[in-house]
């Protein structure tokens, strides 16, 4: 890489998107932030407009750009790092989503995951894919919006519904990975990391399974190429007549929690990190094979270098952590952040009063869809 160009990052959270440039010592040159709206339809639900993800990862690129006067065709790469799980599906001519992206949080199949319980499949679909059965990951979503899509949403009507579309190769689905990729270079691309939370993905074949594609009725025409988390060959890039004014290789993605689990030089057996957010995730590296838990932990895709072999992880996710703050300010308890640590310094105990944060369910140990926050 020459030394007068810079790396581009891609972070798109859970509640907003940042874009941040590097220069060859790693120190950040540029460094821009949007938030995006939260829609809450109905209890329990969650979803995000895809196309406002789109132009605000357009305006943080953009306005980082210009803030430190740099050219974009000084950018050798971007790289993208986002919300996991979270699940869309888009028109493959017109790039507009049929409907908004279900997020991660959103628990409204939890009767289907239940069905699938009852049915015995846990250990079936645990062992293909490291994963508890949970509304969590993106399986039951895309098989929500393939049923529930209205196809009056689509900007052209068709008389075919939504899955027969589908089947016809007329929608794609992604990870909003994917989705930021195909807007980007116009590819239907994931990476691994992002492939291993859909509940769809064998990680000891390392594809996509098809009985798990017939168990939640998606058809494998929607479904985008899993490539390496870092790729020498790219995703694609950037048009030189788009938004950047380049040609811009798109060169590698991963979930966030993946990212920052390469981000903190995990690169070991055993190396481990913790990360607060919207929830709280810790990833330890397992190295080249797939490690099981007895405790309620997620074995998952790490991370995969360009011709290297897959890094595996282990993995407990809290949905609740930071967004538990942000309701303490949505009810007005606290009108800062910063007021959470001053008011536990100020008692010495909780005098047995405890907070359970199941705010969107329980994540690990306990994979509880029905669990709802509650003081005691």
């Amino acid at each position: 890489m020459p030394e007068n160009t810079y790396v581009g990052a891609i972070d798109q959270g859970t509640t907003g998107t940042r874009f941040m440039v590097f220069d060859h010592a790693g120190q950040v040159v540029a460094n821009a932030y949007e938030k995006h709206e939260q829609i809450y339809p109905e209890p329990g639900w969650v979803e995000h407009d895809p196309m406002e993800i789109w132009e605000t990862t357009k305006a943080v690129v953009s306005r980082a750009l210009r803030e430190a006067g740099l050219d974009p065709e000084r950018l050798a790469g971007l790289g993208i790092t986002n919300q996991r799980e979270t699940t869309l599906i888009w028109d493959e001519e017109t790039g507009r989503p049929i409907y908004n992206a279900l997020v991660w949080q959103d628990r409204r199949t939890t009767d289907r995951v239940e069905e699938v319980q009852a049915d015995g499949k846990v250990e079936w679909i645990r062992e293909k894919t490291g994963l508890e059965c949970d509304a969590y990951f993106s399986a039951t979503k895309a098989e929500w919006l393939l049923d529930n899509a209205d196809p009056i949403k689509l900007e052209r009507i068709r008389p075919n519904d939504v899955r027969d579309r589908a089947e016809a190769g007329e929608l794609l689905m992604g990870t909003v990975d994917s989705w930021l990729i195909y807007r980007l270079t116009g590819n239907h691309v994931t990476d691994v990391t992002n492939a291993s939370r859909t509940m769809l993905y064998n990680i000891r074949e390392m594809e996509w399974d098809d009985d798990l594609l017939e168990e939640f009725r998606v058809p494998s025409e929607l479904l985008p190429q899993v490539r390496p988390s870092s790729d020498d060959a790219y995703y694609g890039h950037t048009d030189g007549e788009g938004f950047l004014g380049a040609e811009v290789p798109v060169a590698g993605a991963l979930g966030d929690q993946q990212a920052a689990l390469f981000g903190q030089a995990c690169f070991d057996e055993g190396d481990a990190k913790n990360t607060y957010g919207t929830g709280s995730f810790f990833l330890m590296n397992t190295g080249e094979e797939p490690v099981a838990s007895d405790h309620g932990l997620l074995t998952t895709v790490g991370f995969q270098r360009s011709g290297e072999p897959v890094q595996y992880a282990l993995e407990g996710a809290i949905f609740a952590t930071g967004a538990a703050i942000e309701w303490l300010e949505d009810v007005e308890l606290i009108e800062d952040p910063t007021e959470t640590a001053e008011l536990a310094r100020s008692v010495d105990s909780t005098d047995g009063v405890y907070v359970v944060p199941a705010f969107t369910g329980l994540g690990a140990p306990h994979w509880d869809g029905r669990a709802r926050g509650t003081i005691v």
